[in-house]
């Protein structure tokens, strides 16, 4: 177990799409230590994976077809599904290409959604249902620039989880983890040397970036029985959010 907290998961079959690098590496780790069977998948597998992997493109719905008719074949049903396969390049979106824009979309929107309707075709027929947990972003809730189309997604995917979740209840639940920054492997690339890390770090109110396993922990309770009346909810994950520019600007109700 990930510590004395025992989110009743043993046992549960779990989906983690892209769940080999990053926060999906995260989100496994949390999942295996509470003594679920974690199946992983992404479009490259990674040496000395502790979990099942299988190669998929989340943007290829044929494909989603196969894998999930592949885990219930090997393990009879699928429990949950945590939906973080996505990302995205830093463009402007004057300069991206359209294709560029087509693929970063159906990466992160259409990719959970294909997941997600063939992950409710098997749990509508199990006596337990499932649940449904997707990483969203806090950039799909302000201005995104760089990652526009990414933000736009993003976004897509908080209304998606609000209408799935009302579509496919009671057997379904559907609900959505909103991360903010999160310290992965690629930290440099997103928020630039150790000194920059830290300056973006004390933007956040609770000074520092989340762990990936802060991002799984969210998902876990969320896919767990102790929140068995919680769906259609986007819960933000963000270490308090990002204040807004106009109170650094501000003369006023400086001390």
């Amino acid at each position: 177990m990930n510590g004395p907290i025992s989110l009743g998961l043993q046992g549960r079959i779990v989906l983690v799409t892209g769940g080999v690098r990053g926060v999906g590496a995260g989100i496994s780790e949390v999942f295996a230590g509470q003594g679920a069977t974690v199946v992983t998948c992404a479009r490259r597998p990674v040496d000395g994976l502790p979990y099942e992997f299988h190669s998929c493109d989340v943007r290829d719905a044929d494909a989603v077809g196969g894998l999930i008719d592949t885990i219930v074949a090997a393990h009879g049903r699928l429990d949950v599904v945590v939906n973080n396969a996505g990302g995205s390049p830093y463009a402007l979106a004057a300069d991206a290409s359209p294709r560029f824009h087509q693929k970063v979309i159906e990466l992160n929107l259409l990719g959970m959604l294909y997941v997600s309707l063939a992950a409710n075709a098997v749990m509508q027929r199990q006596a337990g249902g499932g649940s449904i947990v997707s990483i969203s972003s806090v950039s799909g809730r302000r201005p995104s620039p760089g990652t526009a189309a990414y933000g736009a997604a993003k976004a897509g995917v908080d209304s998606l989880t609000a209408s799935l979740a009302v579509e496919w209840a009671p057997k379904v639940r559907v609900n959505a983890v909103v991360a903010g920054m999160v310290a992965t492997e690629q930290v440099e690339l997103f928020y630039g040397d150790a000194q920059s890390q830290a300056a973006v770090a004390g933007t956040v109110p609770l000074g520092r970036l989340a762990e990936p396993t802060e991002i799984g922990w969210a998902a876990a309770f969320l896919a767990s029985d102790l929140a068995s009346y919680v769906s259609g909810a986007t819960i933000p994950v963000h270490g308090g959010g990002e204040p807004p520019s106009y109170l650094t600007a501000s003369s006023a109700n400086r001390s």
